[in-house]
């Protein structure tokens, strides 16, 4: 991603790459309906990998490439027809793998402000000399995974370091509200100050949104309501985000980055449509002047920027055209899936796959593929095209997984995307641990709805495969109110924060239990 200039930052650095390709394949494969190659790339990765390696890698993308990647093949074996071991989804080799990279990334996060180094040597921990600089995203873009991590393992700290340097970037923002592009993570000072939506800042306030939906957390989701209203009030013009002066407001860069092109999706997913369709065409007029989208774009001239001119395939307008398009059904989002799928074909397609576009002027080609093409590009296109897709679920349909903390349910939809489209399936959060506030939740949640049969029984039933029930032994007796009011002053109250709530028959589906009617 470019970088401001006069920012001391580390050389480039390498995530583990075999575990990287090896996860980035596994997902795409599986969404793609490859199931025998998804078995054979799990098992090539359960072969054994070794983390203990002097080498310097990435906090940043080894937490989305390949803890993310780890986490998402675990949560999506069972339904590629892997064998799964017992315990599963708390429990598993690949989980277990993801694990261990996540905790060679923790001594990053040991900084009197709690934001972690954007390097760290996998088998010393931070280098003594590594720079204290990183970027925004480089620091808040760890909720998604690390906060699965903890609830399939148990233990808090990944999610504890996660949320502590969410909160630091928060508590460092700016009087109007904006953050800079990148700090020192010792000192909380900006080192760059240019603010907007793009490159080194992007994910942080995509993981804001997407972690407030996946663990229905209304502090995360606030925060980024408040951090929007301050985008759109200093960087917004004509439905295009210029980067400004982060204390200032004032205009610093006018230009549009690619990597910019994600907001239209995220717009979406908060359900602001209108703004985010005009944003998206604003960009698509781009697409279709140079067939794909310049690094930087030069709003006020209307043309590439220089040495800025390549498209090396990302994903972001596709992602958000996949988005928009569940959200509304406008054909126009086709038509930028089917301009890409015919751009990409082709420009970029050589004997060895997708080719870099070095310069979108002349449509000349590096000698490189970008492993985001097969993670994300490839992904958000197939999914664009295929509405009946798995990752599309409605709710309508889902398995019943019996886990060492009872029964929990999965595959049901609403899948959480990490920022390489790694899908996190949100109802596995609540099968690996069982608080009393849960159970406390659930109870008084079938109070409420069954009230008026205070006399009646109520059963817990497990959905067989078509979706009927089979008594268990467990029941509760709706009609008891005995130690409700004793447990009011200390149960925690839970905002829902999701997409439209979906159709069902008699049937609620609440952390991760299934409750039927049995009348």
């Amino acid at each position: 991603e470019p970088v401001p200039p006069l920012v001391p930052v580390s050389p480039l650095v390498p995530v583990p790459v075999p575990v990287a390709a090896a996860a980035v394949l596994s997902v795409t494969l599986q969404i793609l309906g490859n199931v025998s190659e998804f078995q054979r790339v799990v098992n090539v990765l359960q072969e054994g990998v070794d983390f203990d390696i002097d080498v310097n890698a990435s906090v940043f993308e080894t937490n989305i490439r390949v803890v993310g990647g780890l986490l998402s093949a675990h949560l999506l074996s069972k339904k590629a027809g892997v064998e799964v071991e017992v315990g599963w989804p708390c429990a598993g080799p690949l989980l277990r793998m993801a694990e261990e990279a996540a905790r060679k990334l923790l001594p990053a996060f040991q900084t009197p402000t709690g934001m972690p180094y954007g390097t760290v040597n996998l088998l010393h921990g931070v280098n003594p000399g590594e720079t204290p600089v990183t970027c925004t995203a480089g620091i808040g873009t760890f909720i998604v995974e690390f906060a699965t991590l903890s609830h399939l393992t148990g233990d808090p700290v990944f999610e504890d370091v996660a949320r502590k340097a969410l909160k630091a970037l928060w508590k460092n923002r700016s009087d109007i509200g904006l953050v800079g592009n990148h700090i020192d993570v010792i000192t909380a000072k900006w080192v760059a100050q240019d603010a907007g939506i793009g490159a080194g800042v992007d994910s942080y306030f995509e993981y804001l949104v997407k972690g407030a939906i996946l663990l229905q957390d209304k502090e995360l989701m606030s925060m980024f309501l408040e951090y929007n209203k301050a985008i759109k009030n200093y960087t917004k013009f004509d439905d295009w985000y210029l980067w400004v002066q982060m204390y200032k407001g004032t205009v610093s860069m006018p230009v549009f980055q690619s990597l910019e092109a994600y907001w239209p999706g995220l717009q979406s997913l908060i359900g602001d449509v209108d703004n985010a369709m005009r944003t998206f065409l604003n960009y698509y007029t781009v697409w279709k002047q140079f067939g794909g989208l310049p690094e930087f774009y030069n709003i006020p001239q209307g043309y590439t920027v220089e040495k800025r001119e390549g498209y090396p395939l990302r994903p972001e307008l596709i992602e958000s055209a996949m988005y928009l398009y569940r959200a509304t059904r406008d054909p126009t989002l086709l038509e930028l899936g089917r301009d890409a799928v015919e751009s990409i074909e082709k420009i970029s397609k050589v004997d060895c796959g997708f080719a870099t576009i070095k310069d979108l002027r002349d449509h000349r080609l590096d000698n490189r593929m970008e492993s985001f093409f097969l993670a994300e590009t490839v992904k958000y296109l197939y999914l664009l095209f295929d509405p009946d897709n798995f990752i599309h679920n409605d709710g309508s349909d889902f398995d019943v997984v019996l886990t060492p903390y009872g029964e929990c349910i999965l595959n049901a939809g609403g899948y959480i995307f990490n920022t390489e489209a790694h899908p996190i399936d949100p109802a596995a959060l609540h099968c690996c641990r069982k608080r009393k506030e849960e159970q406390w939740e659930v109870e008084d949640l079938m109070r409420e709805f069954y009230s008026l049969k205070r006399n009646k029984k109520f059963s817990l039933k497990r959905a067989s495969d078509h979706g009927e029930g089979e008594s268990t032994q467990d029941t509760v007796d709706t009609s008891s109110e005995s130690g409700r009011e004793q447990r009011n002053s200390k149960k925690k109250t839970h905002s829902l924060l999701s997409c439209p709530s979906q159709s069902f028959n008699s049937k609620l589906a609440v952390l991760g239990q299934v409750f039927l009617d049995n009348t």
